[in-house]
């Protein structure tokens, strides 16, 4: 059985809070994009993992695929042995959620391979035990996030037929070092109300992560003011960077990138 974990980018990404117990509250509207890596499971004698295209670093067993294995073994004892093949497309540690999406979609193609019947919520349950991000691409829909981004709520927003471009320039962010950039503090605008008019966007959806890490990065900063030169209605750096994307009524005219840049252009 396959399937085909996608991305999203974040509209809006306030840090609202710093919790005690060492997160950070935040507040965003996450969005599915349709850049996918292809995972595979099949019911075999023995277990195995492998992975191909890009190439993932760190030991397997943190992959969190392998630890979406373990959660559901945990709770279903005797459930069959996997053969998992991971095909890697989605630039890692760029703000584009791919990890936590390989993460949930385990979790959802494991639901339909063992026929344990287990509904959204309970996914969402086993997804916020993954990493912060996960619970949202059980649904995979359009959601503003809060909490720790684990408390979901459905938002009434279309990007369909906008033309998105995302850049992604190849540039380590370190999450540590995104947020001690950033000031914890309220935003000054509800965020739906924000969403609610496009007028407003380039103006008052704001990341907060941005200004510190294009300070530290003026190449992501120049990457976004590319964007708007080009024509965007709205861009953006997604999650705490290092990807860009715009938005655009109509495919814009070729854009030149630097030719190292990883460079992807869909309509939503």
């Amino acid at each position: 059985m396959i399937s085909f974990p996608n991305a999203k980018i974040n509209l809006g990404l306030h840090i609202t809070a710093k919790r005690k117990d060492g997160y950070h509250d935040i507040e965003t509207c996450m969005v599915p994009i349709p850049m996918t890596d292809a995972l595979e499971m099949i019911i075999d004698k023995k277990s195995a993992w492998a992975s191909t295209g890009l190439a993932i670093p760190g030991d397997p067993k943190d992959n969190l695929i392998l630890k979406a294995e373990k959660l559901l073994k945990k709770d279903f004892p005797g459930l069959p042995n996997l053969s998992i093949h991971l095909h890697k497309s989605i630039p890692m540690g760029a703000g584009l959620g791919g990890g936590s999406a390989d993460g949930a979609f385990a979790l959802k193609l494991m639901n339909n391979l063992f026929d344990l019947h287990l509904d959204d919520y309970f996914l969402e349950e086993y997804a916020a035990q993954l990493g912060s991000d996960c619970p949202f691409f059980v649904e995979n829909t359009p959601k503003i996030a809060r909490g720790r981004g684990e408390i979901l709520e459905p938002i009434d927003l279309s990007l369909k037929g906008v033309h998105m471009v995302l850049i992604n320039p190849g540039i380590h962010v370190g999450t540590k070092e995104a947020y001690a950039g950033v000031s914890p503090a309220a935003p000054k605008v509800l965020l739906e109300e924000v969403l609610a008019d496009r007028a407003r966007w380039k103006a008052e959806l704001v990341n907060d992560f941005e200004a510190s890490v294009f300070a530290a990065y003026p190449e992501i900063g120049e990457i976004k003011e590319k964007m708007y030169g080009a024509g965007a209605f709205y861009a953006a750096m997604s999650g705490s960077g290092s990807s860009v994307f715009g938005l655009f009524e109509k495919k814009p005219d070729t854009i030149e990138w630097d030719e190292g840049y990883f460079v992807f252009e869909a309509e939503l």
